[in-house]
């Protein structure tokens, strides 16, 4: 740290020399002062001599200075700032008074949260703003400040340039020296520690502190200890004693069921039968584990069973006693016994219970069943003694069967529906008959009918013509009714009318009724047809919900306030300028709604001087925004569209910038404040710090966004990771709404919009060429977000030209891997750009893909090559490719079977190509005997048979 830095001034237009002036106290200060308002096209400019920067890389710079409020400067008419711009350059030594501004680095545009108005310039009373802002890592010798004055009036009041260090400190016997911060705002520097006098290194474990970057001493390791016989403060404590830290001036008494034999100690041993868990300190008393659980009792419902005991006789001396339990299946010899495996649910958990019951479900039918349940401590998993449990023993009774899931709609009529389904994939016995209820959709009450089927199809008859019903399902046993299936939803046609007419009557009067009738209908299709093109109210399905095209609104204000919430202006205080947007300055701030707690938010504003077209323009985002609600889509929270000229003079005081566009009118779009701004900078900043399944839980939530947006039948159009928002938390939300795009001529082959140009590198084929944005065509788009996130926000296809990258792509050519990408995420990417839009995946299909890699992250780990097979596309198909597997567990779990990995890996089947060779007798030796489940593999396994000879056929090895 120093005093400051001395000045230069390096001029583009003439600055005065130093000056003094009166702060708010009216305290005599020296500043360097510009108001040269009344002239266009500012441009001066203010430098410090060089800085040494010695050992510091971060380095902090505190500004203070007073800016006059543009409103008070009478004449001005659009060239007064209220901002200026802080830059840096890195030099290993003086480089003279020569300033290019393309060598500076821009490090913050910096506005003042207090403006002047008293008076004018002359009586020098100004008030004071103090910014803090942080440059590094810095790698040269020094570096110099410079300061670019656009347009405003404004006073440099002091510069203060510092870093920060960690003061040297004595932490377990050790010294440890000052220490100068690192690099990054997360970074901490690790330092090694020296005893003090008449103490030693602890063996293995010598003593480290780590310096933070906030200068602060955290995460010590190791320690000295004293050394034996030394005098104070190093006095060893007597048998019986422990002193925990060097700190303590007094000798501890060993705390209960704990001692020790010997001097020096800094803990007691605990006594044989007791123990101390690892977040014990020395000073807590050793303790054991529990006993048993008392009183256990059970109830069995068929193929579940409900357990509840008594909490143990004796805890162990703790109070965090939690029960856990064990559920063995056994043979009819009690002695053979399994584990129950996954398939076996507990509610509501199997471990980590507090309340002294559990029910577990899903058991197999008439089978015997051993649970054990056991109370633990903190010290049970330390213990070395047997289990102490109570247990009990009992068979289940007969299993409903499970839901009836597949149900087809075989024929639709004006007065019946034909229905079929398959038989459930758990029958638990011999279904006897089949039950089909259904209800009226809109009827409020729900009062439902029931047709029986004793076969696998039925018919229902007597039904409304025009009208929606719901259908269910569930299948009857011995055992009793199964649980319902999902519901499936039908529409009977409608009913059709015809005038039944006797060979007597007149044709003419036909004639007219058929002509009046056709008017009629007419009339009702145009107007229908102008009524749904106006409100755009199209339904994809029942009960989802649908954009609606702001532009299809007649007056646009109608749209905005249908759509977004319109919020008080007191509400919104903003706190300092984060960037500049298309329309104006985007700022971040707080909102206070009455009666709940402030959140921080983003505001974006209307610029001075605004037209209509602009302000409509600028709120149609808005109107597009406030129509969607979903967690990985920025959230709007509203906007101020009405002035309250009452509240001006407390506004001008809130506002840093001048956000009015005209007197008492204040437009501005309130979003969700995100922390780490833009996907594309926020990865470029942080390279190579995230792991792969990080990268791929965002691009997860950028799928999930875009679904979401489909499904609601919204197409981006300019999806990007520099759209891409990332909040504290790395959750990341898709943004940028308000764009409307029109195609160029020009050679470069850009979209041209409200907002500038978009290069054609994020865009479909059929985009470019044929103006067709679909679903798909952002599905392209979001292939080039996985490459930037996978490459941490590198350009999509470098340096080539926009002509250049029309050209390839349609000659075939793909990006190529990102470094260190795994195979599978740049197969997705290669599927998301297939040249035909209907080939490539939908939204829902990549989060699932993206969501079987985060569950399995090996799979991510897997080389090219590891499977004897090709990479292909993961897709989900009608039928599955078996030969994608790389085990027999895979494919059992593909087609829901695997409980039986087991019976397979205990008959030695440990491969794709020993299972294809199974016939049915073999999958019945395994003891699969239900004929549904002997069915389901046999199929699977010819399917299988069938693509491995299809692959042979072509040459490929399998």
């Amino acid at each position: 740290s120093g005093t400051g830095p001395s000045w230069a001034l390096v001029k583009k237009r003439h600055l005065p020399p130093e000056i003094s002036g009166l702060d708010e106290n009216y305290t005599p200060i020296r500043t360097y002062q510009v108001c040269q308002v009344m002239e266009p096209n500012q441009n001066n400019w203010l430098r410090t001599n060089w800085i040494e920067k010695g050992n510091a890389q971060r380095i902090f710079v505190e500004l203070k200075f007073t800016l006059r409020d543009c409103n008070s400067l009478p004449g001005v008419v659009g060239t007064c700032k209220e901002t200026f711009n802080l830059y840096y350059q890195e030099t290993d030594s003086e480089v003279g008074r020569s300033l290019r501004e393309n060598q500076y680095v821009k490090i913050d545009t910096i506005a003042a949260d207090e403006s002047f108005t008293q008076g004018d310039l002359g009586e020098r009373k100004m008030k004071l703003n103090t910014e803090v802002r942080i440059i590094g890592p810095l790698s040269r010798r020094g570096f110099y400040l410079a300061f670019q004055d656009v347009g405003a009036c404004i006073a440099l009041v002091s510069v203060k340039v510092y870093y920060k260090k960690c003061w040297s400190i004595i932490e377990n016997l050790a010294t440890f020296p000052d220490t100068v911060t690192g690099s990054e705002f997360s970074s901490l520097v690790e330092v090694e520690g020296m005893c003090v006098s008449d103490a030693e290194e602890e063996a293995d474990n010598s003593p480290k502190m780590h310096c933070s970057a906030e200068g602060e001493w955290l995460v010590p390791i190791g320690k000295c200890i004293c050394k034996l016989f030394c005098c104070h403060p190093c006095a060893a404590c007597g048998r019986g004693f422990y002193k925990s830290s060097s700190q303590d001036l007094q000798c501890s008494r060993c705390p209960a069921h704990s001692l020790n034999d010997r001097e020096g100690s800094w803990r007691c041993d605990c006594e044989d039968g007791y123990y101390r868990a690892l977040s014990d300190p020395p000073s807590v008393a050793c303790t054991r584990p529990p006993s048993a659980p008392q009183n256990l009792v059970y109830n069995i419902n068929q193929t579940s069973v409900g357990l509840e005991w008594g909490p143990p006789a004796d805890t162990g001396g703790r109070n965090d006693v939690t029960y856990r339990v064990v559920c063995r299946r056994c043979s009819w010899d009690p002695e053979e016994c399994v584990p129950c495996g996954p398939n076996v649910g507990y509610s509501p958990a199997q471990s980590g219970l507090v309340d002294t019951y559990v029910t577990v479900v899903d058991l197999l039918a008439h089978a015997n069943y051993t649970f054990e349940v056991e109370a633990v401590n903190g010290v049970s998993d330390l213990s070395r003694t047997q289990r102490l449990f109570a247990a009990v023993s009992i068979a289940t009774g007969q299993a409903a069967p499970s839901q009836v899931s597949e149900v087809i709609k075989e024929k639709v009529q004006q007065r019946s529906i034909q229905l079929s389904w398959q038989e459930p994939q758990q029958p638990n016995g011999v279904i006897t008959e089949y039950e089909i209820k259904y209800y009226e959709k809109d009827q409020k009450d729900r009062v439902y009918s029931t047709v029986r089927s004793r076969s696998t199809s039925a018919t229902v008859n007597n039904l409304k013509p025009s009208t929606a019903y719901v259908f269910q399902i569930r299948a009857f046993t011995e055992a009793g009714y199964g649980t319902y299936g999902p519901r499936l939803e039908i529409t009977t046609k409608e009913e059709t009318t015809a005038a039944i007419v006797s060979s007597e009557q007149n044709p003419v009067i036909i004639i007219a009724v058929v002509a009046v009738a056709g008017t009629i209908i007419l009339v009702f299709m145009v107007f229908g047809f102008i009524i749904g093109r106006r409100y755009a109210l199209a339904v994809k399905f029942p009960g989802t919900k649908t954009y609606i095209d702001p532009e299809t609104y007649e007056d646009p204000n109608r749209a905005v306030h249908q759509f977004a919430k319109e919020l008080d202006a007191s509400c919104i205080k903003i706190e300092r300028v984060i960037g500049a947007g298309e329309f104006g300055e985007v700022c971040s701030g707080r909102l206070k709604l009455p009666g709940k707690r402030d959140v921080s938010v983003a505001i974006k504003t209307l610029k001075v001087g605004y037209t209509e077209k602009q302000r409509r323009d600028f709120l149609c985002e808005a109107s597009i925004m406030g129509q969607f609600d979903h967690p990985n889509v920025v959230h709007l929270e509203g906007v101020v569209t009405r002035g309250n000229p009452t509240r001006m003079h407390q506004l001008i005081i809130f506002f840093i910038v001048h956000l009015f566009c005209s007197p008492g009118k204040p437009v501005m779009i309130v979003i969700e404040y995100m922390e780490n701004g833009s996907l594309d900078g926020f990865l470029r900043k942080h390279d190579g710090q995230f792991t792969v399944i990080q990268l791929v839980g965002m691009l997860r939530g950028i799928a999930a966004g875009m679904r979401y947006l489909s499904d609601m039948g919204y197409v981006h159009r300019d999806l990007a990771a520099r759209n891409i928002l990332v909040n504290s938390n790395l959750v990341c939300k898709v943004s940028d709404f308000g764009l409307s795009r029109v195609i160029d001529d020009d050679p470069e082959a850009v979209y041209t919009t409200t907002g500038g140009k978009i290069p054609v590198r994020w865009t479909a084929p059929e985009a470019i060429q044929y103006r067709k944005f679909t679903s798909a065509s952002d599905v392209w788009s979001y292939g080039i977000v996985m490459w930037e996130v996978m490459s941490y926000g590198e350009r999509p296809y470098w340096d080539m030209s926009n002509q250049d990258v029309i050209k390839a792509i349609e000659e075939g050519y793909r990006l190529p891997a990102p470094m260190d990408c795994p195979p599978g995420l740049h197969q997705l990417m290669l599927d998301c750009w297939q040249k035909d839009r209907a080939e490539r995946p939908k939204f829902d299909q990549i989060v699932g893909i993206l969501d079987k890699m985060i569950r399995n992250p090996n799979t991510l780990k897997t080389p090219v090559g590891t499977c004897t097979r090709p990479i292909s596309p993961l897709l989900d198909q009608s039928t599955p490719d078996f030969t994608a597997f790389c085990s027999v567990g895979e494919w059992l779990e593909a087609i829901k079977m695997e409980r039986y990995r087991d019976n397979f890996t205990a008959a030695g089947y440990s491969s794709l190509e020993s299972v294809a060779r199974m016939s049915i007798e073999d999958v019945m030796s395994l003891g699969i005997t239900l004929v549904g489940h002997q069915k389901k593999i046999m199929s699977s396994i010819q399917t299988m048979r069938a693509q491995m000879l299809h692959l042979h056929g072509t040459g490929v090895q399998v």
